[in-house]
């Protein structure tokens, strides 16, 4: 079982969305986001949440992110975080703050 020690490694801050495109060449559905991470800049992001979300919908979101991981390349595009959503196994909602925070609020 991983420690709080080891959790609290992970980066965890408030995003904004601040663009979303389609990601070509991947193999399952998946948005290049553009993530402003406040003090820690714009961050690229791949996300695999296009047939839970339209771009529309996304635009302008706050949701939750770890800011921390390594870069990943997806498809060619390389992700510099990752999202968090829960997932019901046939749903996938977002993680969003329940009240307005500026972009690159810590998560504790």
């Amino acid at each position: 079982m991983p420690s709080i020690t080891q959790f609290s490694e992970f980066d965890i801050r408030i995003g904004r969305i601040v663009e979303v495109e389609d990601l070509e060449g991947a193999r399952k559905p998946i948005y290049r986001l553009k993530v402003d991470l406040g003090e820690l800049g714009i961050k690229n992001i791949a996300a695999g949440i296009k047939d839970f979300y339209t771009k529309e919908q996304l635009m302008g979101k706050s949701i939750a992110v770890i800011a921390n991981l390594d870069p990943k390349s997806v498809a060619g595009f390389v992700s510099e975080g990752m999202i968090l959503a829960a997932d019901d196994g046939t749903n996938v909602c977002l993680l969003t703050p329940e009240k307005e925070l500026p972009p690159g609020s810590k998560v504790r």
